[in-house]
């Protein structure tokens, strides 16, 4: 509850939703009760065959003689207290008490007749029928009325959810695009689709049922449970026996839905995974005829999420019978002793006064009336009870990623980075990735400005990771890296990755035109300074002339309307539109044509010249363009040099 209570916070933000969406439910509550209780005229009037005005007049003079004699009775009993004998004295106290209360419960019903009587004379017609045909019709405007507020609240509970689902997805987004690469890893595409779809909708659902369902019910309930207790709260109470049991069966259900949903998201989870690999390496699995193999995959976490969800309707489906069978209980309860109350004309029941005066039938059927109309509400409830259980519990998976603290941050008093560096050195730079797993061990490294370094090694040697520590994709676990004497870690990351142009092996194009592709290497470039990046990437000639559409060509998914050279070359024109002071190549020439590689090369010489260019490579042509080589081997620097001095000692 403590992770939903934070959904809540954002709901409640929007201050008029929330008070239209109580104020229509309340509205709705109201009307529900009253339609009831506008029940006790027409019955009157039905079983008398008078009208209420000649009903009233009687009550009153009823009441008034009632008052009378037990007046007269006190009196009587005082005076027989003042020469009663000892053994007596408790028996005329005990009669003296209750004729009190009956004379004090009768006053108020005298009061309330006598507020109504006016009323009843003014405004309902003098015959009987006159009479049903006035109450019939308020009861059917009465409830078109809260058929139209019933509307405006579920507008209102509609209009609540959309803008707290639009909010969370929006804190959403902006939490992934501020976490580092390694929240990725652990939690895989899949997992950060699945809650961005899937828990979302559930906690927004539950989120919707909480203030539309949940919130108008009880508020019915509580109409009509009012109504109950005015006609013998204590008879009431008696009814709701039974309740205190039905509240711990519904708490301990409570606990195993949450628990069944929780799972049986995370085995949606699985499954997004499952269809996220199958489709990005469809071509892969046709190749290699892995169709029955990825069926086999499919079918088995199919059959966790089928276990799971069936195991969350059976939990589902013992609410309804439930919540039924105790409510009939209790209102069996009410109609035993109910009629026990009227039949015998008794306001005690098992020595326990249940009602200050005896009960007449259409006030005990106006009772059984406001029972049944609770019951109604509480029915409903037990429909969207597994509702509110999944919300919980997708919260509890949704809240703790939206609270996550990324492990790269911005110091608290950045200090601003040289307009040119001198030189970008490693001290005894440790890392890992999982603790116990050292990728990086005891790297010192300087690079001056303006080298071209070209870093070699065989895979998994951590030639990537060291790339990729420089724009703070990973801070070391130990040591320091320094764009000259300050510590990357005082740097603010704005400024220290604007410094920064990135290429890598896949180069990942938006789903846009080519030219906004390459603006998004700086946003406020012209279109002159476009055009003349992608002319000095060596990429406006076949954008130009093989694109149908030119620069404003949709590239599609990830680039995947082009070949890789050409996705490489406008990567390439991104990252010199930014005219970065430091240039990092992860592969980029390795899935490209030697006539690309070509062209890419005579565009990194030439935008190579003052500025720093770090570049991984496996490919001999790319080491012409390097100043000096970094080997490495096993997460360390096994040699650094000239290609010369290399090919001598290396």
């Amino acid at each position: 509850m403590k992770n939903f209570s934070r959904v809540l916070r954002i709901a409640l933000q929007f201050r008029w939703t929330v008070a239209g969406t109580f104020g229509f439910s309340l509205l709705v509550a109201i009307l529900w009760g009253g339609n009831i209780g506008a029940l006790y005229p027409v019955i009157q009037v039905a079983f008398q065959g008078s009208s209420l005005q000649t009903w009233i007049d009687e009550e009153v003079d009823k009441s008034r003689d009632s008052i009378a004699n037990y007046e007269e009775t006190i009196d009587k009993t005082q005076k027989q207290l003042e020469h009663a004998q000892p053994e007596d004295v408790p028996v005329l106290e005990h009669r003296l008490r209750d004729t009190e209360f009956d004379l004090m419960a009768e006053q108020k019903v005298l009061a309330t007749q006598e507020r109504v009587q006016p009323w009843i004379h003014r405004l309902l017609p003098n015959d009987p029928f006159g009479t049903v045909v006035a109450i019939v019709v308020c009861l059917v405007v009465a409830t078109a009325v809260k058929g139209l507020f019933i509307f405006a609240s579920s507008m209102c509970v509609a209009r609540l959810e959309q803008k707290t689902m639009f909010e969370l997805r929006r804190q959403f987004y902006h939490q992934a695009l501020r976490l580092d690469l390694t929240a990725f890893g652990e939690e895989r595409t899949s997992g950060m689709l699945s809650r961005f779809n899937t828990d979302i909708a559930y906690t927004t659902a539950g989120l919707k049922n909480l203030f539309g369902s949940a919130l108008r019910e009880p508020l019915k309930m509580i109409a009509c449970l009012i109504g109950a207790s005015l006609v013998s709260w204590r008879l009431l109470v008696f009814s709701l026996f039974l309740a205190p049991l039905v509240g711990y069966l519904i708490r301990r259900l409570a606990g195993s839905i949450k628990r069944a949903n929780r799972r049986g998201m995370e085995e949606i989870t699985q499954l997004y995974g499952v269809l996220t690999e199958t489709f990005n390496g469809i071509q892969t699995v046709q190749a290699y005829t892995l169709e029955h193999n990825e069926k086999k995959k499919f079918h088995r976490v199919a059959k966790e999420c089928f276990d799971k969800s069936m195991r969350i309707s059976l939990y589902s489906s013992l609410t309804k019978p439930i919540t039924e069978t105790m409510g009939i209980a209790m209102i069996s309860l009410a109609l035993v002793a109910g009629a026990y109350l009227t039949l015998n004309q008794e306001t005690h029941l098992f020595g326990i006064r249940i009602c200050e005066r005896p009960l007449d039938v259409p006030s005990l059927l106006v009772f059984y009336g406001f029972l049944i109309g609770a019951t109604e509400p509480a029915r409903k409830l037990s429909e969207i009870f597994n509702s509110i259980q999944a919300g919980l519990a997708a919260s509890d998976r949704l809240i703790p990623l939206l609270d996550m603290k990324p492990s790269i941050q911005d110091p608290q008093n950045p200090q601003p980075l040289p307009e040119r560096h001198r030189e970008i050195r490693f001290e005894k730079v440790n890392f890992s990735y999982e603790k116990g797993s050292p990728i990086l061990h005891e790297i010192d490294l300087s690079i001056r400005f303006g080298e071209t370094i070209a870093i070699v090694g065989p895979n998994g040697c951590g030639k990537s990771t060291l790339a990729q520590m420089i724009p703070r994709f990973f801070d070391p676990d130990e040591g320091v890296i320094r764009f000259d004497d300050i510590d990357l870690r005082e740097v603010a990351l704005d400024d220290l990755r604007g410094r920064i142009g990135f290429v890598t092996q896949q180069s990942i194009l938006f789903d846009d035109t080519v030219f906004n592709n390459i603006l998004s290497g700086r946003l406020d470039a012209s279109e002159a300074d476009v055009l003349a990046a992608a002319k000095r990437a060596r990429a406006h000639r076949f954008i130009s002339e093989q694109l149908t559409h030119g620069y404003e060509t949709n590239v599609g998914s990830g680039g995947g309307r082009l070949s890789g050279g050409q996705r490489q070359r406008i990567a390439l024109a991104r990252a010199i539109l930014r005219d970065p002071e430091f240039l990092i190549l992860d592969e980029a020439t390795s899935q490209i044509d030697l006539e690309s590689e070509q062209l890419i090369h005579q565009a990194l010489e030439e935008f190579a010249r003052d500025r720093t260019v770090l570049m991984i490579t496996h490919r001999l042509a790319s080491l012409d363009l390097a100043n000096r080589i970094l080997v490495m081997k096993e997460g360390r620097v096994a040699d650094f040099g000239t290609h010369e001095q290399l090919l001598s000692r290396c």
